[in-house]
Order: C-alpha cells, then structure tokens, then sequence
C-alpha cells in the first residue's frame, strides 16, 4: 500500500496555499448581525478537549481522518440512549510508547468506532477489520477493479427495526507517479449495509452515475454531507463540484435512495431531474461538511475554507438548501496547530453527539511531511474538536466580538 497518499485527503480537485491567519482567545465569540439571514444568531465557540481526548491513542487505532457520526436510530437530535457509528478514512494501526511510534505501524484504508449516547466519551470503542492472516485491514472495499479503495464519506440509518445503513463512499486509486497528489477519484457508490455487522462489512455496492467521466473539471463527488428531514421524508445528499470546489445538492425520498432515476437536483428556481442544470449554492467548501438544523429552525452549513485553510466557515440558511448568508468564521485552526509542516482540514458538525443548544465541531490534522514527523509526533494524525454555544446567553457586543 503506498501510504504516501495519507497526507493529501481531503484535497481532491484542488491544492491550496495554506493561509497564515492567528486569533487570540481560546474561547472566540462571533455576532453575525450583519447578515439577514443570521440576524440575532449569537454563539460562542470554544474547544471540546474531552471529545478530542478520546481520538489519542497509543495501542491498535492511534489515528484516522474522516470522521463522520451517523446515529443507529436514525435520528441526529435522539436524547435518549443510542448507538453512534463513526466512521473513519485512511487509519493508522500500531504502538505509540512514550510519544514515539514503535516500527512496524501500518495503514488500512477506512475502520470504525461505536459510541453509547449518554455515556462518557471515553467510553468509545474502535473496530479494525483483518485479513486472512490476522493483519488489519480496510473494512469496506470495492467492488471494482483491483487496486481501488474507499475512502468513506457521510451516511444515514434506516429508522426501521433492522434497518439498513447508507454510506456514501469513494473510490480511490493510486497512479504511480510522483505527482504531488499520487492517486485519482475515480467515482462513487452507495453502499448498503447491515448495521449490526461489526465492524461493517459485506455491503451491496450501487454505482453513483452522477460522478462525471474522462477529464471533466466537473466531476461531482456526492456524500460529502447528509441531511436527513424525517419531517419532509427527504434525505439531502450534498455533493463537491470542480476546482471551485461548489457545493450542490440532491434530494430523494427516503425509500428512493437507491433509485437514481428519483433523485431531484437542486436549481436557480426548484428541483429538476436534469442534473445538468444544478446550481451551485456556495463554493470555497471542503470535500466534507454538515448541514445541521439549528434550535431557531434554520441551518448551519459548516465547513473549511477551500478544504485545508485554517477557517472554519458557517453559513446561516433559511432550508437546507439555501439561500446562504455570507461566510463568518467561527474558529482559526492556526493557534491550535502552530507549525508550518501541519494542516488541517474537513471540519464539520457532528449533531448526533452534541449537548442541547449546541454544535460539536471536528477538523482533521495533518502534515504536508508526513513521513518525516509521525514517527516523532505520533498523535498528529487525528481530530480536534470545538464546541459551538448558541443562545443569547452567548452573546457580546460587536467590539468584543471583533477581538
């Protein structure tokens, strides 16, 4: 396995200079009265050390970017007990003693975890799939050609009693040469999964005709977000479009998920079946993101600027598939990841897992020396978490939030 490709996920379509922004205070307040759309939404914003504690390992699973926390009821904002899967992409197996990284680490390609909603974080459990030699490997693989693998993306339950699990996953390949960025997408399927299979295995593969072909700029990687409205009985599917990196939508009924032919497009002025026609509802976004109903009934669209810049984007919404008010920043990574060989990137919302009124946050961390520093920075590869507060107990005056 060539695991040189590890430390350029997440950048697909694009690479980006990362910027050097700074920011002062470990608790940073935002006021977006400003915007319409986000007119009196307060919050605040500070770190979540003890989700971001639980992804420091030294035994077994010690790393893994991704991330995706998909609830076994189906239902993000369930408060009653529940099962959480999360779901990681390329992962790091081995034996950390005393900060150092023992010889004889490896990579597989995706793994999982579980989480017991009500539980102390702590209490995760992580799954690593073996081959036939007791050797960890990916746990999901593709059905194609020889030499492909998944990387994962966003995904959804089924709310009926032995329901099925939906992820979205890419297919990946590496090319060889000695580019920049060693691999290519070549596509996406849906994979549908027994959810009491642990960890996940064995699914039925369904090919995503909507990714594009040969050369295109605009090839669509749909899965990078999931919003689930049970109310509406849709499931929103959000896709990366280009080097602009645009976000589009898609819609389906919950029962048409593997019908292609039912999805619906977003447009200018409604939905279509011609996907030709989809409009882009904002550009700049990551290859993951969230889309998360907020208390007041709007949406967040939660981001990373361009993928690996250090900004953590919201964007405020009146649906879940616009109109956007304007970017405002809720968290600069730089402070947190002070180093000029590191970056991080994919941040997102994980509403299954966060407390009332509030949104937890991820992003990923990585180096751009990847090889040259895991050795001696073992606990790198892994994500960080912030807590985002809202309510008008959260809220400052504009001088104090401009700090």
């Amino acid at each position: 396995m060539n695991l040189r490709k590890s430390i350029y996920t997440g950048i697909l379509g694009s690479m980006c200079t990362v910027l050097v922004l700074s920011c002062k205070d470990d608790v940073r307040d935002k006021n977006t009265e400003k915007d319409p759309l986000s007119e009196e939404m307060t919050f605040s914003v500070e770190r979540a050390p003890e989700w971001t504690a639980v992804f420091r390992r030294d035994s077994g699973w010690f790393g893994g970017d991704g991330i995706f926390a998909i609830p076994y009821s189906g239902e993000d904002s369930r408060k009653e007990a529940d099962s959480i899967i999360f779901l990681f992409s390329d992962t790091m197996v081995g034996e950390i003693i005393g900060d150092s990284l023992v010889p004889g680490y490896s990579m597989v390609n995706n793994s999982m975890a579980l989480y017991q909603k009500g539980e102390k974080p702590g209490t995760t459990e992580f799954f690593l799939a073996e081959d036939s030699e007791g050797k960890a490997a990916a746990m999901l693989v593709p059905d194609t050609e020889q030499g492909e693998y998944y990387w994962l993306g966003d995904g959804f339950a089924d709310r009926k009693p032995g329901g099925k699990l939906y992820v979205f996953a890419y297919r990946i390949r590496n090319t060889g040469t000695d580019d920049l960025l060693p691999f290519e997408e070549t596509g996406n399927d849906l994979l549908v999964i027994d959810k009491n299979k642990v960890p996940l295995h064995g699914p039925r593969t369904l090919h995503i005709p909507f990714f594009g072909s040969g050369e295109s700029p605009d090839k669509i990687s749909f899965g990078v977000g999931i919003h689930d409205d049970r109310e509406e009985e849709h499931v929103y599917i959000y896709g990366v479009r280009g080097q602009d990196k645009e976000l589009v939508c898609a819609r389906v009924n919950y029962d048409k998920i593997e019908d292609f032919d039912a999805w619906e497009f977003r447009k200018a002025d409604g939905w279509t079946r011609d996907r030709e026609q989809m409009t882009a509802l904002t550009d700049s976004v990551s290859n993951e993101l969230s889309m998360s109903r907020l208390p007041d009934g709007r949406y967040a669209l939660i981001y990373q600027y361009g993928g690996i810049y250090p900004n953590i984007y919201m964007q405020i919404g009146e649906t879940p598939y616009g109109p956007f008010g304007d970017r405002k920043e809720i968290w600069n990574t730089t402070e947190d990841v002070n180093d000029p060989d590191l970056f991080t990137y994919n941040a997102k919302a994980h509403p299954a897992i966060s407390g009332e009124g509030e949104l937890l946050v991820s992003y990923n961390v990585n180096s751009f020396k990847f090889f040259d520093v895991i050795e001696n920075m073992p606990h790198l590869y892994r994500p960080r978490f912030i807590r985002i507060k809202f309510g008008s107990e959260h809220k400052k005056t504009a001088d104090e939030a401009s700090e």
